[in-house]
């Protein structure tokens, strides 16, 4: 199966739900909403699954990905589907795991290793600048990262949250993760809705 993301580039995405990817008029409306942030971001995929946001987002300039998804076919797609849409002057990096283990580790590192590529290393990349969080809807996994993302998120960064209609109530969790991080829109696609958060300044 594939799908095509800006510039009208293929990539590769995994058959069935367990990887369910983000529809098109989603992904567009969010990057209209963030279009004037991508260009030399650091961007953090949770829950990746086929990569495609990431992968839209390193055509749009990201300066950086990093995507966290336990399925290993999955990270083998989205290293596949990055490493045609990047160049070599954008680092990435795919990490197979439970994305609460994965995401405390990655936030308390303080380097990332480019993946296939001749250069290098890029510091400080433990905060990001744009994170786009998409778990299975329920997979019981909102609190526990979203009481987590406030230390990997940079100064003024933004996290984008998707969650379907009736699968989550996002008000109670957020009320206990108010003092870090700031509702700044919602919006509703169908069934589909993001939240958008910001850290708070201390």
């Amino acid at each position: 199966m594939a799908v095509r993301i800006y510039g009208n580039r293929e990539i590769k995405t995994l058959p069935g739900e367990a990887t369910r990817p983000t529809s098109a008029r989603v992904r567009e409306a969010l990057f209209n909403i963030w279009q004037g942030r991508v260009r030399g971001a650091r961007w953090l995929d949770l829950c990746a699954g086929s990569g495609a946001m990431g992968a839209e987002a390193l055509c749009r300039g990201a300066a950086s990905a990093v995507g966290i998804e336990r399925s290993g076919a999955a990270c083998r797609v989205i290293s596949q589907n990055w490493q045609k849409v990047a160049k070599p002057t954008q680092p990435f990096r795919v990490i197979k795991g439970d994305v609460l283990k994965q995401m405390k580790t990655l936030c308390a590192s303080t380097e990332m290793l480019s993946e296939g590529r001749t250069a290098a290393k890029e510091r400080d990349i433990c905060l990001f600048d744009l994170i786009y969080f998409d778990p299975p809807y329920a997979g019981n996994l909102y609190e526990p990262v979203l009481s987590q993302l406030a230390v990997c998120l940079a100064p003024k960064g933004e996290v984008a949250v998707e969650y379907g209609e009736g699968q989550w109530c996002p008000r109670p969790i957020l009320e206990k993760i108010m003092p870090r991080l700031e509702i700044v829109r919602q919006k509703r696609y169908g069934s589909t809705h993001l939240i958008f958060l910001r850290g708070c300044e201390s």
